[in-house]
């Protein structure tokens, strides 16, 4: 029983990743009609937003250290951050020790920056052409921010630790250790998905776009400008992948291709779910993400070997050819 509780919280964790980044691309789908191939780079983007933080926060200066030198008889030098000059050893090192957390509110304004200049550039000029161009052009312009990461960053994953008090193990269950950041990453995840849901569900402005991802033509009769309202939630999906990149720094070291890593996966989780569902693609997201888990056991790969690898795929195929719509797709929506 532990190891089937442990297994489902693995999935868990890992169904917050493909929730998040499939919320997002559903956000973009379902009003802008727009298939987003770029949103895995938009996620990798946000994950290289705590890396810069914690370059920021730990930048230094050299000083000599009182009584030591090195073999040649110089004063040894050591590597002050700033921080610990302005608030102290104590507060400065805390804050560096943080910098993944205070990372979200650096980000945040970037990715809605960087969502709604894509949408304005680039996207909002195939609107009216066909999936295969909107795939070809979002997917290009994704290799193209894969490789200016790749130019500035390096090939290399770089490591963001979470904080001290977060990097250790957590009872979560009598008798079951799990690491406390990815019981921090998953309710954080719940957090965004019910803020969104909330804001869609409860604010006017959700309330219009709900109505123009239904009706459009009949929400701009109406005189509402539902074109400006989809590209800022445009920005919206971003600033949300963008904060589940940020967050997944400590799980996993960003590196310049971890967007394209979760891009296919997470469309697969958007298409089980159903296009433009929004519950649809977070119940898939989890759904997946435990399916993926319990695949990952090795009692289940000695059995079948390589499962693990193909797990999300079969069962798509599966849920597609009996339900062409996805879990909660609208009919007629990609059958």
């Amino acid at each position: 029983m532990d190891a089937i509780l442990l297994q489902i919280l693995n999935g868990l964790d890992k169904g917050s990743a493909y929730a998040l980044i499939a919320l997002g691309l559903t956000l973009i789908f379902g009003t802008l009609g727009v298939v987003n191939f770029a949103h895995g780079a938009i996620f990798m983007i946000g994950a290289f937003c705590a890396v810069t933080m914690q370059r920021i926060l730990t930048l230094s200066h050299q000083v000599a250290v009182e009584g030591e030198v090195d073999f040649l008889g110089n004063p040894k030098m050591a590597n002050v951050p700033y921080l610990h000059d302005i608030f102290g050893p104590e507060t400065g090192g805390a804050i560096i020790d943080w910098s993944v957390p205070l990372a979200l509110i650096f980000a945040l304004p970037i990715m809605l920056a960087i969502g709604y200049i894509m949408e304005r550039g680039l996207i909002k000029h195939f609107y009216k052409r066909p999936h295969a161009d909107q795939i070809l052009v979002t997917f290009g312009l994704a290799i193209v921010l894969q490789e200016v990461i790749k130019a500035f960053y390096g090939a290399n994953p770089i490591q963001t630790p979470a904080p001290e008090a977060l990097s250790g193990v957590w009872e979560v269950l009598p008798g079951i250790l799990y690491p406390a950041w990815r019981v921090v990453y998953f309710c954080f995840s719940l957090v965004v998905i019910g803020a969104v849901f909330a804001f869609l569900q409860f604010t006017t402005f959700g309330m219009v776009v709900r109505a123009g991802m239904a009706d459009r033509e009949t929400v701009g009769l109406l005189g509402i400008d539902i074109d400006k309202r989809f590209t800022l939630m445009f920005g919206l999906a971003a600033g949300v992948a963008g904060l589940a990149g940020v967050m997944y720094g400590p799980i996993n070291a960003p590196n310049y291709h971890m967007g394209m890593d979760f891009l296919v996966l997470s469309f697969v989780v958007v298409v089980v779910g159903g296009m433009g569902s929004l519950p649809g693609a977070v119940l898939a997201g989890f759904l997946l993400g435990i399916l993926e888990s319990f695949a990952s056991m090795t009692a289940v790969i000695e059995l079948i070997p390589g499962i693990n690898q193909i797990i999300i795929y079969l069962v798509a195929i599966i849920i597609l050819l009996v339900r062409p719509r996805g879990l909660l797709g609208r009919k007629g929506v990609m059958e």
